[in-house]
């Protein structure tokens, strides 16, 4: 019998391994998806002189109210970054990330909430990258402007290192996100990647390539935001 269960075991754990990573490449896709249905909307979206003078972006899709309200789920997305000293480098590849509680739950109902997330200076990219940050206490956060006409020179967006939007029944707009927790997703990059790796050694220290699943949202990245206006 020992042996038999040994036997289950072995079997077992390549097939866990290849599902585990399946879900994670689902997530890249999901991402893909919301930030190019976001960046498709001109008028309401995310204006593109932000786009370009982030350092950062970390998206949510799908996040549910029910996870934060129940204490024992959390809303998973992904974060790429712009590569190299001062963030002038092309797009990185991608590395999972995790959103948790705060008053979050309060504020996207009960349907299901993309979240957007722009890193928009150094200070708050190496915040990001520890281990877990609490937005509006380790990192100034603020809802972010809307449309082409939103000037990106307004005293919120200069001061604020995270400008945060949210998309829920059509809606588009900024959203405050003071309270939750943004943290490396490390089981989820082991799955993806088959190696323990943190954020930071993903996107800042270039330790992988760009899985396939990932390329598609880490070029529309470099096609809609080539070069960082520093």
């Amino acid at each position: 019998m020992r042996s038999f269960i040994i036997v289950v075991l072995c079997l077992c754990s390549p097939v866990a391994l290849l599902l585990a990573k399946s879900k994670e490449e689902d997530r890249l896709k999901e991402s893909h998806d919301v930030l190019r249905e976001i960046l498709a909307m001109p008028d309401k979206g995310i204006p593109k002189d932000l786009l370009n003078r982030c350092e950062c972006v970390v998206i949510f899709p799908s996040v549910k109210k029910a996870s934060f309200v129940l204490g024992a789920s959390y809303g998973r997305g992904v974060i790429v970054c712009r590569k190299g000293k001062d963030f002038q480098g092309p797009w990185s590849a991608p590395a999972m990330f995790a959103l948790e509680g705060g008053s979050i739950g309060l504020q996207i109902g009960g349907q299901a909430t993309d979240f957007v997330l722009l890193v928009m200076n150094e200070q708050g990219a190496n915040s990001v990258m520890s281990s877990k940050v609490k937005l509006g206490a380790d990192a100034s956060v603020a809802a972010g402007p809307v449309g082409r006409t939103a000037s990106a020179a307004t005293d919120v967006v200069m001061k604020a290192q995270i400008l945060s939007y949210s998309r829920s029944r059509g809606i588009f707009g900024g959203v405050s996100l003071e309270g939750s927790t943004l943290r490396s997703d490390g089981g989820a990059n082991k799955a993806l990647y088959g190696e323990q790796f943190t954020a930071k050694e993903i996107v800042r220290e270039g330790r992988v390539g760009v899985p396939p699943a990932g390329i598609p949202l880490v070029e529309l990245l470099q096609q809609t935001s080539p070069k960082h206006a520093s």
